[in-house]
């Protein structure tokens, strides 16, 4: 099938460009920025006229910032062909849905959804995507794009376009306003918030990362978020109950307090089962801590969660905010609250990727029953070893040996001249003549 995704060059359209592309879709882009090189790197292709391109595919996506999706809905839906999907992957769903009906033809279908997730996850498994399909106008397609993302590990929500603002007014709306506002209260205080991070319980630490995390993202975009027409409803409401609360707490009304927050957990509900998962979220920060203390001496990688640099050395010293890393002589200090420990796996993944690494060529009689794939994994799986290639096989040797030249690549930061004489040992006690 073929999609036409408008605004496929942006980080979001990007995303699903390289999604749909993944899974067999013919994928064609186009963006304002006219960034053809972005298409070049994806590997799809840019539509030079995209009002030629939108009535030959199968499917349009409209993937553009919120404040521009009802204009360029109302200028494509005109052009698309009968049976043809189109669809939108914005964060408010009643005013691109209602565009949708009212410029589309009679014929096509049309689908809201919204992805909750950014373009930097690495697939779909585990994350969400909410579907509003247009009742009576999308029989054909809601199956085929519910399957297309379940199977690729997403859980699916369908609702309708109300119900779906009415949630997001919350879910985004209030969260992010919500700590925008936090963070804006320690501006207006002119608040040390680096400082107090030697002062923080492991809440204050979550709610700092997380009011940090909204404060890094595009403003212009969670600016959008808050112009759902049902977060208005939502702000009056949060608004009368801080000051509420902030009136209870002037008073010095202890109980009145204390009612507050019992009514707020009763409605609640699941406040035993949010402090269990909250203290999972603590406890693997801890865990990781406890980590670093028992990686002193050892070869680990630490990655910066800003910069995206990792680095790899002997960790030197932990303290319960910074961590000493060696590498070559050199020693370099790393917050804590600023690094992520990198898994083993991780760690020989990087090497793998990054390190200029060092081949040998082996070359070795086996029997002549021997299987020269079953040594080749054998040797793939020693330690240094990136990977291992046959290069050549010669059986004119004798009537009982087989001649075996295997490629070993050597991780760049092993001792190459160690690992070859251990891929020798190995082979030789297996039964292997060395050439």
């Amino acid at each position: 099938m073929k999609i036409l995704i408008i605004g496929g060059t942006g980080e979001t359209g990007q995303w699903f460009t390289r999604f749909y592309k993944d899974h067999g879709w013919e994928v064609t882009v186009w963006g304002a920025n006219a960034r053809r090189d972005i298409a070049l790197e994806l590997g799809v292709y840019f539509a030079d006229d995209p009002d030629e391109e939108i009535p030959l595919s199968d499917a349009v996506m409209i993937s553009v910032p919120i404040n521009l999706t009802e204009q360029v809905i109302a200028q494509v839906a005109p052009k698309m062909k009968k049976g043809s999907l189109l669809m939108d992957i914005t964060s408010v769903k009643t005013g691109p849905v209602s565009v949708m009906q009212q410029y589309a033809p009679k014929g096509v279908e049309l689908l809201g959804t919204h992805p909750m997730f950014g373009p930097t996850i690495p697939d779909l498994h585990g994350q969400t995507v909410i579907l509003v399909p247009v009742d009576g106008r999308c029989e054909h397609w809601t199956p085929i794009i519910r399957s297309l993302y379940e199977d690729a590990g997403a859980h699916i929500e369908v609702t309708t376009a109300i119900e779906h603002d009415r949630m997001m007014a919350v879910v985004q709306g209030l969260t992010h306003f919500a700590y925008i506002s936090i963070g804006s209260a320690m501006a207006q205080l002119d608040f040390d918030v680096s400082k107090s991070r030697s002062f923080m319980s492991p809440v204050y630490a979550i709610m700092v990362d997380f009011t940090g995390r909204i404060l890094a993202q595009n403003p212009y975009l969670y600016a959008m978020i808050q112009m759902n027409p049902e977060v208005e409803t939502v702000h009056s409401v949060y608004m009368k109950v801080c000051k509420d609360i902030s009136d209870t707490v002037k008073s010095g009304d202890i109980a009145g307090f204390a009612d507050i927050m019992r009514r707020a957990a009763i409605h609640f509900g699941d406040t035993e089962a949010a402090l269990g998962r909250s203290d999972k979220l603590i406890n693997a920060g801890i865990a990781e801590f406890e980590e670093l203390i028992r990686s002193i001496g050892c070869e680990r990688g630490l990655r910066h969660q800003y910069s995206g640099v990792t680095h790899i050395g002997i960790i030197k010293q932990v303290t319960p905010r910074t961590v000493i890393i060696e590498r070559s002589g050199r020693e370099i200090e790393l917050k804590i609250e600023n690094i992520r420990l990198l898994h083993s796996d991780e760690l020989i993944d990087w090497k793998t990727k990054n390190l200029d690494h060092h081949q040998r060529d082996v070359s070795a009689l086996i029997a002549q029953a021997a299987v020269p794939e079953i040594i080749q994994d054998i040797i793939s799986h020693m330690e240094g070893i990136v990977c291992v290639e046959i290069i050549d096989i010669y059986d004119g040797y004798s009537k009982s040996r087989v001649s075996v030249t295997y490629r070993v690549t050597i991780q760049g930061d092993m001792d190459a001249g160690k690992v070859h004489r251990d891929v020798n040992d190995l082979l030789v006690g297996i039964g292997c003549t060395i050439r």
